[in-house]
């Protein structure tokens, strides 16, 4: 899908992908295990990318994890995966990239965070000792300013300048300002450094929407850097969600953003591709890009008591999910097709009608018939058990996209 930035960006290579420069949104999210269990984090990686994250960026903390980086993305080469591999580091990325030159060449990009890489003369030493060695591999970066680990003396030094002036600003107002001063007086160290300008991309996390929408608003008035969104920590589940697509919507309906991450903390033991789905979600809604079929489902009320509208619709949900690695390859724009599971004759019909493929289950008192609609015609009546009609359903499914979408 072509679109349109309104905010206009230099183009970053990151590995085959093209980041900013007017190309489709990225995708983006970060693994969970421990890195330098190199197996587990691979697979991770791999789960990841095949969920629709298009970079995945791991944490470099220890000398344990450089050492298996190399590891992980052959491993992730050997399964068929060229999802860039991205080094996330802080406070040692300076001494772990110049002692393990195999982690600095396997990486495709570093993030380095400007607020903890040192203190005074050292801070500007040791980020522009990142910046040089990715210089030499040909590497990009992301600067990476968050809200919660920003440059205190840039904090102090500001704050003070409020007091004297009096200038009558809130320190919130001015936590603000500074992630900004320090993302684009980063990127002029980074430029002194060997970096060229496509080599760079800027982030100004925080966790709060509001701020964050006023962050990148001036972000990106002051720089044609690509940028990266997401907030710092979304939270669980519903909370991270609206938290999330609150901020992003209203900023990438401006035009502002060139990749994104939606970074949910996920339940004990939860399913990290959650915040994969979620982002993928929040592009496709916008009408952004497209990454999977959507599918529309009914949400429910007096008229639908029976729960098999609901099993169908997540039976149908995660029928897609798990297939969409395999239709990817087969099926050429599959990714934009339409599915309706609907509970009752009210909107059944209709939605199902809109739908490229859509099921009207009976609602209460309804003669248990199931019109099925493809494109936007009424092909056929199920009738059955929740079984029955789910198979179905599912068969029908596939006969549409394999004659509809299979690669000539």
């Amino acid at each position: 899908m072509s679109v349109i930035r309104l905010h206009k960006t230099v183009g970053v290579k990151v590995g085959d992908l093209q980041v900013g420069g007017g190309a489709p949104i990225v995708v983006q999210s970060m693994t969970l295990t421990n890195t330098a269990d190199p197996r587990a984090t691979a697979q991770q990686c791999l789960e990841l990318a095949e969920a629709g994250s298009e970079m995945v960026r791991v944490t470099v903390n220890l000398p344990e994890a450089a050492a298996a980086v190399p590891e992980i993305k052959q491993r992730m080469l050997d399964a068929g995966c060229t999802a860039p591999l991205i080094g996330d580091f802080h406070y040692n990325g300076h001494l772990l990239l110049t002692r393990f030159p195999d982690c600095a060449r396997a990486l495709d990009k570093y993030r380095i965070n400007p607020g903890n890489v040192g203190t005074g003369k050292r801070r500007d030493e040791q980020f522009a000792t990142i910046c040089k060695v990715a210089s030499e591999h040909q590497k990009p970066v992301r600067i990476g300013v968050n809200g919660g680990s920003l440059n205190q003396e840039l904090v102090v030094a500001k704050m003070q300048e409020n007091t004297d002036r009096d200038l009558g600003k809130a320190s919130e107002e001015i936590i603000n300002e500074c992630m900004v001063l320090s993302a684009i007086e980063s990127t002029a160290l980074a430029i002194e450094s060997g970096l060229r300008k496509d080599q760079i991309i800027i982030s100004c996390k925080t966790s709060r929407p509001r701020d964050l929408i006023a962050v990148y608003r001036a972000l990106a008035r002051q720089t044609d850097q690509p940028l990266h969104l997401g907030l710092t920590e979304a939270g669980m589940g519903v909370k991270g969600l609206v938290w999330s697509a609150s901020a992003m919507s209203v900023l990438l309906a401006e035009g502002i953003g060139d990749t994104v991450r939606v970074s949910l903390t996920p339940r004990p033991g939860g399913d990290r591709r959650e915040e994969v789905y979620a982002a993928c979600e929040l592009l496709q809604a916008l009408g952004l890009r497209s990454f999977s079929p959507s599918v529309t489902a009914c949400p429910g009320c007096g008229r639908t008591t029976s729960t098999t509208f609901q099993e169908l619709a997540e039976r149908i949900q995660n029928y897609v999910r798990d297939q969409m690695p395999a239709w990817r390859i087969r099926y050429e724009g599959v990714e934009s097709m339409t599915l309706a599971v609907m509970g009752c004759v009210v909107n059944g019909p209709g939605e199902s009608k809109a739908a490229n493929i859509g099921i009207s289950l009976p609602g209460t008192g309804e003669a248990p018939n199931c019109p099925i609609f493809i494109d936007g015609r009424h092909v056929t009546t199920l009738r059955g058990t929740y079984e029955e009609l789910a198979a179905e359903f599912q068969r029908l499914v596939d006969e549409y996209i394999e004659h509809t979408y299979a690669r000539r």
